[in-house]
């Protein structure tokens, strides 16, 4: 694995596209920066983190998705690698908010953004970022979220983290390749609230209940309705009210 430790960088998941352009970059190259100014999350929204208490960092996968179709095996491949490195850390109550939060009970602690490109051969670049409060202690004007720290109470080392994911990674990308059903059987199997009546409120800002039961083949959320009819969801169709 080829590290590029970055004081500030505006967002370490443009600093490694840019990087992927040359041709023999290395797969599974890591990109972390102490200090992220434009850090983003989903759909344009933005991440905002403590400067050098947080791990920040980037990955590239190559030659893992053959098919644009596949694309959320990757997102499940990353959060489970970061669920067991969490769990390897003894955090308690670790859930995936779909598509991809990682909560502490209802806390969250991190959050994944997925950027893909297609080069002109066909093949799939992807570039997984993280943005995963470790150290940070301050969340006032953040309620619903948290840290490893906040939550038990230790100082954890960044970089080793790192590694564990990365690691955690490479195994669940060839996972993948054995038994992708078992892999994404372990997402499903921690979605947050799954099998709980929840309520939700859709883009028309209409508020209903539904209870979470899986992702479908493209990983879109599926839900049993009030009807019990069963219904899919993509990003920020919906939102979950809790």
């Amino acid at each position: 694995m080829k590290l590029i430790k970055l004081d500030a960088i505006d967002s370490t998941n443009d600093f490694l596209k840019g990087l992927s352009t040359q041709s023999d970059i290395e797969n599974f190259t890591v990109v972390s920066a102490e200090n992220q100014t434009r850090g983003k999350g989903q759909m344009g929204s933005v991440w905002n983190s403590e400067a050098g208490k947080n791990l920040i960092m980037s990955v590239l996968v190559k030659d893992f998705l053959t098919d644009i179709s596949q694309i959320f095996t990757l997102n499940i491949a990353f959060s489970v690698a970061v669920i067991n490195t969490l769990n390897s850390q003894n955090i308690p109550n670790l859930s995936i908010k779909w598509p991809n939060d990682i909560l502490s009970a209802n806390k969250k602690i991190g959050g994944i953004l997925i950027e893909n490109s297609i080069k002109s051969d066909g093949t799939i670049l992807s570039i997984v970022g993280l943005g995963l409060n470790v150290n940070q202690i301050n969340f006032e004007s953040l309620p619903k979220a948290s840290s490893l720290f906040a939550i038990t109470g230790l100082q954890f080392n960044k970089e080793e983290l790192l590694n564990e994911i990365v690691v955690n990674l490479k195994k669940s990308t060839a996972e993948c390749s054995v038994n992708a059903e078992s892999l994404r059987q372990q997402f499903i199997n921690l979605l947050y609230k799954k099998d709980i009546p929840m309520p939700f409120i859709n883009q028309k800002q209409d508020k209903f209940m539904a209870i979470i039961k899986g992702i479908s083949e493209t990983g879109r959320l599926q839900m049993v309705l009030e009807d019990d009819s069963i219904a899919e969801f993509d990003i920020k169709e919906i939102q979950m009210l809790y």
